[in-house]
């Protein structure tokens, strides 16, 4: 942020800075204990929000690489093409930062909860852009917050990044009422409108030539997007794989059909050199996603005017070449039907919906109701960097959901057995 703008002693770019700012902080460490897709680890260690961050961001720094030496080849001058790596990482790192605990449907229980709970008792209180972003909840709008948001005690501007960084996190350039009813996505809530209109000012982002309320997508946001889309997918296999939700002989097929017939061949006779069955997976995983870096950093460059101009409407996966549009759609279809609807997946999503509708109406009534007995003791577990004293019924909900979303899993479930008598300290 420009406050911060000053003389540094050290060799790092200012982007490599920011990444270096996130993996050291609180909130990036607290992913380690909230839920990718499946339960966290027992005996079997799967992917959590913190390692799925970690691999977003090693081939967002791939996909960037690729793109800049490509359109480097192109003829491209810029000060900062061999720059692209380095934001398109660190806003990898950020881009599940906001998630609340549980997943998606952390974030489902807590639209729910002022759509159709208690909560919506609130909605004479608010304007209808500050109802719909609690009722439309977001963590992609929830990681812009935590990133600029000035908390009670803490400096001004938050993580302090470049404009770059968080303007590539921004993955639906615009407020919630301006979402899609059906998809209820968007990039930033009523009280960081202003913050991210200052961001597209300085950086010349555009508003969307077909929809004037919106914004166009910073174009490094396209690389964001596809890092996460290719890991997600391609992890989720392995994990189920491990976790014994797919056959070995489903997942290898799931990997070999992104490759031609050639490739599958020389794939199958590499694997022969390993008869550890999760060696092999691995490799394949490992080549799928090498394919998909070079192909989505391809589609990017052969995309580059309508992306600058904001006209391109497509994700890069969304662009790629025929055999492997077909795989990954049959991953997806297998992922959908076995895996998101495990009974696994389905029990977490069930427990950490009643957790989160339980934690929000206690402290909602808290921060309502601050002089009642219980209220006081419930707001002396608040940090004080969260602002439940604010003059808004706005501003003290958004306090609420700050803390809560910032919980992990684990933190979630302690404080919901405690709260709710289940556990006694010391019991």
């Amino acid at each position: 942020m420009e406050d911060y703008h000053q003389h540094r002693d050290d060799d790092r770019s200012e982007f490599q800075r920011d990444y270096d700012r996130l993996i050291f902080s609180s909130p990036f460490r607290r992913l380690q204990n909230k839920t990718q897709v499946f339960p966290l680890p027992g005996s079997v260690f799967v992917h959590n929000r913190l390692t799925h961050s970690l691999e977003v961001a090693c081939v967002g720094r791939s996909l960037g690489d690729t793109v800049a030496k490509k359109l480097g080849l192109k003829g491209v001058k810029s000060t900062y093409l061999d720059e692209i790596g380095s934001i398109v990482s660190a806003a990898c790192l950020a881009h599940d930062m906001g998630n609340p605990p549980f997943g998606h449907s952390g974030e489902k229980a807590i639209a729910t909860y002022f759509s159709e709970g208690k909560g919506a008792r609130l909605e004479s209180e608010m304007t209808t852009e500050q109802w719909k972003d609690i009722t439309c909840f977001e963590g992609n709008a929830n990681t812009f917050r935590l990133l600029t948001h000035q908390f009670k005690g803490r400096r001004k501007g938050g993580f302090v990044l470049t404009y770059s960084t968080l303007a590539s996190v921004v993955k639906y350039p615009y407020a919630a009422i301006y979402s899609d009813p059906k998809k209820q996505k968007f990039g930033f809530f009523d009280d960081e409108k202003q913050d991210f209109e200052k961001i597209a000012a300085e950086l010349g982002i555009i508003q969307n030539p077909s929809f004037p309320d919106r914004f166009v997508r910073h174009p490094l946001v396209y690389l964001v997007e596809a890092a996460d889309d290719i890991c997600y997918q391609i992890m989720d296999l392995e994990d189920a794989h491990k976790l014994k939700i797919l056959s070995t002989d489903e997942t290898k097929n799931l990997l070999l059909n992104y490759f031609s017939e050639d490739k599958k061949q020389r794939r199958l006779e590499t694997m022969e050199m390993v008869t550890d069955v999760n060696e092999q997976i691995a490799y394949l995983r490992s080549s799928v996603i090498g394919l998909l870096i070079e192909q989505c950093a391809t589609a990017f460059v052969e995309h580059e005017n309508e992306i600058l101009n904001g006209t391109f409407q497509s994700a890069l996966i969304k662009e790629l070449p025929q055999t492997t549009a077909n795989a990954y759609k049959k991953c997806s279809e297998t992922a959908v039907k076995k895996i998101y609807r495990s009974q696994e997946v389905l029990d977490v999503e069930l427990a950490g919906y009643k957790i989160i509708m339980t934690l929000l109406e206690h402290f909602v009534e808290a921060v309502l109701f601050p002089e009642k007995a219980y209220s006081k003791q419930l707001l002396m577990r608040f940090p004080d960097q969260f602002e439940t004293e604010n003059p808004t019924t706005y501003g003290k909900i958004m306090a609420v959901l700050d803390y809560i979303s910032g919980m992990t899993d684990v933190y979630a479930l302690d404080l919901y057995r405690k709260i709710t008598g289940i556990n006694l300290p010391g019991v």
